[in-house]
């Protein structure tokens, strides 16, 4: 699968491409493109939120029947390009940061060099007081390369994470298929160790390396995020939470079997998750807005670690 990088490029491109040629067929653009169809679709979903403006001006108005790829407002979008100085303080500032990132291409960085120079002389006095901004990448930036890289070269990766719900460090090998945001920074991939799929997320990877191993993991596909990172399944433990009013944003952030009424306004949730240890810090979180009514052993771990909270506070 693509990186990041790579997905980017192509949809640069793929702008000047479709601005050619009104109602180019899809089949014939992923051909031209070296993609599949659904990698195709997915640039498709992804353009119509690119515009002219940081702050929501002409949007890329691009759909497709499936068919046919249609681009409705190209002459509103072909003007000459006005950068304000904070949008352009903003681009130079993130060219910089990305231009220093640990493990890029070199033909990447060269690319983007010149770029950022372009665009230093075109913003004048703006540029001078951006080189005053800088951004550094610290552990999870190396993390995001070398991942990044590891896709790019289909080659397997080896990490020692760290595990909040066992509060334990473990070493693997992953085959890797793609990065991802929902909130943090995730890859995810094929674990050698559970011989399953795992997401990871790059804050928690403690180190990591480049294997001459090839990547090759099994043809799965992927899951739809709009639903969140987690998706329970049927037959993952139930846990029921009780919240007050004060607790009944959980009903709208976790996706749930049942969510009953209580007679103080608040809610009775009941939900699924793989992870039933991950709620503790929903319930330290909640305080006295909820609790959680079971399993019973996870309701009192959840007292205990209360407690040891309240404690560190001298309460």
């Amino acid at each position: 699968m693509a990186n990041a990088i790579d997905q980017t490029r192509r949809m640069l491109s793929l702008v000047t491409y479709l601005r050619e040629r009104p109602g180019a067929r899809v089949t014939d653009v992923a051909r031209a493109f070296g993609v599949t169809e659904a990698e195709l679709i997915g640039d498709l979903n992804v353009l119509p939120l690119c515009g002219t403006s940081f702050r929501g001006g002409d949007l890329l108005d691009i759909d497709t029947d499936g068919e046919r790829i249609w681009w409705h407002n190209v002459d509103d979008v072909a003007q000459p390009l006005r950068l304000a100085a904070d949008e352009a303080t903003a681009l130079l500032v993130a060219a910089r940061a990305v231009a220093n990132l640990p493990g890029l291409r070199d033909s990447d960085r060269q690319a983007l060099l010149r770029a950022t120079a372009k665009l230093e002389t075109a913003a004048g006095e703006v540029a001078a007081a951006s080189s005053q901004l800088s951004v550094t990448f610290e552990s999870e930036g190396s993390v995001f390369a070398d991942v990044d890289r590891a896709i790019a070269e289909r080659r397997r990766l080896w990490i020692r994470y760290y595990s909040p719900a066992r509060d334990a460090l473990t070493e693997r090998e992953v085959d890797p298929i793609r990065l991802f945001a929902v909130g943090h920074t995730y890859f995810e991939g094929w674990c050698r160790l559970s011989e399953d799929r795992r997401t990871f997320r790059l804050d928690r990877v403690a180190e990591i390396k480049l294997l001459d191993e090839p990547s090759d993991p099994p043809r799965i596909e992927p899951r739809d995020l709009s639903l969140g990172l987690v998706q329970p399944a049927g037959d993952d433990p139930e846990v029921v939470v009780e919240v007050g009013p004060g607790g009944r944003w959980v009903a709208e952030y976790y996706p749930h079997d049942s969510a009953d009424e209580l007679p103080d306004g608040g809610l009775r949730i009941s939900l699924r998750t793989p992870d039933p240890g991950s709620l503790r810090r929903l319930a330290l979180r909640l305080g006295r807005d909820g609790r959680i009514v079971s399993p019973a052993d996870l309701a009192a771990r959840a007292r205990d670690a209360a407690v040891l909270a309240l404690a560190a506070y001298g309460e």
